[in-house]
């Protein structure tokens, strides 16, 4: 299967999970994005990995984890995000001591916290791109301009998550796709993979 590499491209508060936020990934060679659900502890490790500039007064603990790692010539080689089910992904840690390499289990956002701090690339697999990625920009010149006002409010307010998922069963697949295209046109993710996610059901 083929890997992809991903880069961190930014952290954005998720306006339908309180305290969670949504992070976004973006293919190396390509336009294709991947959104994932964090926590807000996650979220702001990874906040601080990606500005050098900020250092917390005491270390956060995947600071904690990679000075311990060290001291044990423990490094972080690589991350690879190899699975998604019903909207969860798993990532492992591909560690190396003394030349001998250990796949270890991770959350996800624990692995990518940890990959910024070793610089350690994060790949995931097409298939999963395909999946649950979506493109940068979507061409929206046949998609029809008079849909229900609710996929206007949808893509332009917020509400809660329980909601919109039962306001989703509602629609009909063909008016998922064109709110999946005004969601990632309006770089909405988060909301576009409850979207996804919806439509992988009906699919399945």
């Amino acid at each position: 299967m083929k890997l992809i590499q991903m880069s961190v491209k930014g952290i954005s508060y998720s306006e339908t999970q309180t305290g969670a936020y949504a992070l976004i990934l973006s293919e190396e060679e390509g336009e294709r994005k991947l959104p994932i659900i964090i926590g807000g502890f996650e979220a702001q490790s990874i906040a601080i990995a990606l500005d050098e500039q900020v250092k917390p007064n005491r270390p956060l603990t995947h600071d904690l984890f990679k000075s311990f790692a060290d001291r044990f010539s423990i490094h972080v080689k690589q991350v690879i995000i190899h699975k998604l089910v019903d909207g969860v992904f798993y990532a492992s840690l591909i560690c190396e001591r003394d030349k001998i390499e250990e796949i270890i289990d991770s959350r996800t956002s624990d692995a990518i916290a940890l990959a910024l701090r070793y610089k350690a690339p994060i790949y995931t697999y097409d298939s999963i791109l395909k999946k649950a990625g979506f493109k940068a920009a979507v061409s929206g010149s046949s998609k029809k301009l008079s849909e229900d006002n609710w996929i206007q409010n949808f893509a332009g307010e917020q509400s809660k998550k329980d909601e919109q998922i039962s306001d989703l069963k509602k629609l009909s697949i063909p008016k998922l796709k064109t709110l999946l295209s005004k969601l990632v046109s309006k770089e909405s993710y988060e909301k576009a993979a409850l979207v996804r996610d919806e439509l992988s059901k009906r699919k399945s």
